[in-house]
């Protein structure tokens, strides 16, 4: 393949995406007064075989990835551009895979399928290369992103625990003082009724002692003339 073919990125595009032909219609009626637009989700495509949905955004990284590793010389990629010729000519799979090949063989491509194998292989192989650095950077976030949010979630969980301790300690105590509370009230009237009645006797007594001392006085100044 060339290394500087124009547009390569758009045909590499191409082989993979099924782009739609349908062309964007504009809104016909204004939104209504309020109305907040809801953030875009990732755009999809189909992919050729139109058996799903893929990632845009991945598939441009794909094509780019593709594209940088471009091999010189005709290979997998002239014969996908031949291949994709074909299409709406009316042929099978078979004819269509046969017919790309002659095309690619007009072009100047070597004569035989190695070179197809080989350089779909060495693609095979950068994109497998791309995947395995992607998943370590996945896993790198995943321990430096949602490690971070594990560790705050732990100490969240556990200040919780923490403050449910607490909270526990505390109705425990609040118990406990009305429980105290209720003794003490009986308690109360007890000593009141007990010191009152010490101090009632005491007066009593005392009445008693000053009486007989006045008593015996007034006998003495009586008596004792």
């Amino acid at each position: 393949m060339a290394d500087s073919e124009p547009g390569i990125g758009k045909k590499i595009l191409s082989f993979f995406i099924k782009e739609s032909d349908e062309p964007a219609k504009a809104a016909a009626v204004a939104p209504p007064v309020g109305f907040q637009p809801q953030p875009n989700a990732a755009p999809t495509v189909a992919n050729v075989a139109g058996t799903m949905q893929i990632d845009r955004k991945f598939v441009e990284h794909f094509v780019d990835l593709l594209e940088k590793a471009n091999l010189p010389g005709p290979d997998y990629f002239e014969y996908k551009q031949a291949l994709k010729s074909t299409e709406g000519l009316g042929l099978g799979e078979e004819k269509q895979f046969q017919a790309a090949w002659a095309s690619f063989k007009a072009m100047g491509g070597p004569k035989d399928t190695t070179i197809l194998k080989s350089s779909a292989d060495q693609y095979l192989g950068i994109l497998d290369k791309d995947r395995t650095s992607f998943l370590k950077d996945v896993e790198k976030a995943i321990k430096e992103r949602v490690g971070a949010l594990q560790d705050e979630q732990k100490k969240l969980e556990d200040s919780n625990t923490a403050i449910s301790q607490q909270i526990a300690d505390l109705q425990k105590k609040i118990e406990n003082n009305k429980n105290r509370l209720g003794q003490i009230s009986g308690e109360v009237t007890e000593q009141s009724a007990r010191i009152n009645a010490n101090k009632d006797s005491f007066e009593l007594t005392y009445l008693s002692f000053v009486e007989q001392i006045k008593s015996d006085l007034n006998k003495i100044n009586q008596y004792l003339k």
